[in-house]
């Protein structure tokens, strides 16, 4: 493992919300039914190019050129777990990043199964809600549908453990979102209530991490600075909005139009790293590999 700068999250994270739209990442989205168009729709916004390729034949070939690689199991049919197997195989061989969203795994057999199996190519990034994260760790039986019946907190141990077992950084999402690769561990208080509240807002976040984690030097830092900008950009939506109808389109909007200076102002982080002693504040020392950008 390369040693460690600390810097402040927000500082690298505008950094990296730079590069991202610079670079424009193409992500490869193979993901539930319900929420493609939504998906799409973000990567287009924050800057990022879509591909929701997600044919058997194709999808291996596709993860092999993609700066990125979701895999959701929204909807897992049966065309849609194949496109997967072959997907994250490619990905796994070709080095390409991808991130893991286990959608409602735990009491439902099919998903859970194929979540087990595709977790063990060690996905850079594993993002989920607590009650997804417990369940695929072994200890929990899973929320109720897509919705989280465990704290974020009550998962802590959980994404360490599959931190430590898999080598990805693991994602909870909540009211306080929690990031971590085993060592570190970074909270982030910025969002708004009104995204959960609209369909693929959670699914969403995911192909946006794939998009930072493509072209960040560090997976860790990477996720950090997807989940940041996305609830940024929520709050910035959440000004002025009705209610959910009204908040979908703000969403979009502030996506494409939150800066690093928003991201720098409005950050709400706190973390620890491993030696790194009193970190506690949204000035928090923060850790990317050597190498990126500080």
């Amino acid at each position: 493992m390369s040693d460690r700068l600390s810097i402040d999250p927000a500082h690298s994270s505008a950094q990296l919300l730079d590069r991202l739209r610079d670079r424009a990442p193409l992500v490869q989205c193979i993901t539930n039914t319900v929420v493609s168009g939504f998906t799409a729709n973000a990567l287009l916004a924050i800057g990022a190019a879509p591909a929701m390729v997600d044919i058997v034949g194709e999808s291996a070939a596709f993860a092999r050129i993609a700066s990125g690689l979701l895999v959701n199991l929204g909807t897992p049919s049966p065309e849609q777990r194949a496109a997967a197997r072959e997907a994250v195989g490619a990905a796994h061989e070709a080095g390409t990043p991808w991130v893991l969203d286990p959608v409602a795994i735990g009491s439902l057999p099919i998903r859970t199964a194929l979540a087990h199996e595709l977790v063990a190519l060690r996905p850079a990034v594993i993002r989920g809600n607590a009650s997804e994260i417990l369940a695929l760790a072994g200890v929990g039986a899973g929320g109720r549908g897509v919705d989280a019946a465990d704290s974020t907190e009550a998962a802590v141990e959980a994404a360490g453990l599959l931190a430590a077992r898999f080598g990805s950084v693991v994602a909870v999402s909540g009211p306080v979102d929690l990031i971590t690769d085993g060592r570190s561990t970074v909270r982030i208080s910025n969002g708004d209530a009104l995204l959960t509240r609209v369909t693929g807002g959670g699914c969403a976040l995911g192909a946006v991490t794939a998009a930072f984690v493509a072209i960040a030097d560090d997976a860790f830092a990477g996720a950090v600075a997807a989940t940041l900008v996305y609830t940024v950009a929520a709050e910035l939506a959440a000004a002025g909005a009705e209610g959910p109808g009204t908040f979908a389109p703000r969403f979009l909007d502030a996506l494409a139009a939150v800066g690093p200076a928003d991201v720098q102002e409005r950050a709400h982080v706190s973390g620890a790293l491993g030696d790194v002693a009193g970190a506690s504040s949204a000035t928090a020392a923060f850790a990317v590999a050597a190498g990126a950008d500080a």
